[in-house]
């Protein structure tokens, strides 16, 4: 099962209310500044799960012997709504190196839509510390093309998927296809509507990020 952040007491529960309140979301800078730290807290927490190794460091004292990740990380986002997310990765895992992937939904007049993926770039994957993060989670279908993409781009050591609010459906999805791939979410929500929007949730995050977009 995923790691679920808000079955615990931190104050990544704080982050996650001020982002689904309606009128906390009206600041589009601090919604940006919660995303960003709700990155800074689901790093932390991957990186409790990395390889270490020992190194020593020359003080002005001495030395002192340290314990620091051995892993060498790409962090992936899936733009737009995943910028602030993985800059707040970036902020802590600040030797990773990047990867950026434009999935969108494109809608047909029935209501329903196809995920388009139209822009990757990304550095060599193979022995990796793959981390992807994208704010929601509703189908699983944009974190399903992103991962079969960039898995023609090397074969990571692990791979580790970050999303604030997930919907059920979309955590069981990926558990499905991707059984290896370490889910790691902020809260789960039950219910998607029909055009596959997750209840409660929080709204459409790239556009309380960056403004509204026509479809």
């Amino acid at each position: 099962m995923p790691n679920v952040l808000s079955e615990t007491q931190s104050i990544a529960n704080r982050f996650i209310a001020e982002l689904r309140d309606v009128h906390v979301q009206q600041d589009s800078m601090r919604f940006r500044r919660n995303l960003e730290r709700m990155g800074e807290v689901m790093a932390y927490e991957i990186s409790k799960t990395l390889d270490y190794q020992e190194i020593t460091v020359e003080t002005p004292l001495g030395n002192a012997t340290e314990i620091v990740p051995e892993d060498q990380i790409v962090l992936a986002a899936i733009l737009r709504a995943g910028l602030p997310m993985h800059q707040g990765m970036l902020n802590y895992f600040d030797h990773a190196a990047n990867a950026f992937i434009s999935a969108y939904r494109a809608h047909s007049e029935d209501g329903s839509f196809e995920i388009q993926l139209e822009y990757v770039t990304a550095p060599e994957l193979d022995g990796k510390v793959l981390i992807i993060s994208d704010p929601m989670l509703a189908t699983g279908a944009s974190i399903e093309r992103t991962l079969r993409k960039l898995s023609e781009l090397g074969t990571p050591k692990s791979i580790h998927v970050a999303s604030i609010i997930a919907a059920r459906q979309g955590v069981m999805h990926i558990r499905r296809l991707y059984p290896h791939v370490k889910l790691w979410v902020g809260a789960i929500d039950e219910e998607l509507t029909a055009r596959a929007y997750i209840v409660p949730g929080l709204g459409d995050a790239g556009d309380l990020a960056y403004g509204a977009k026509t479809e």
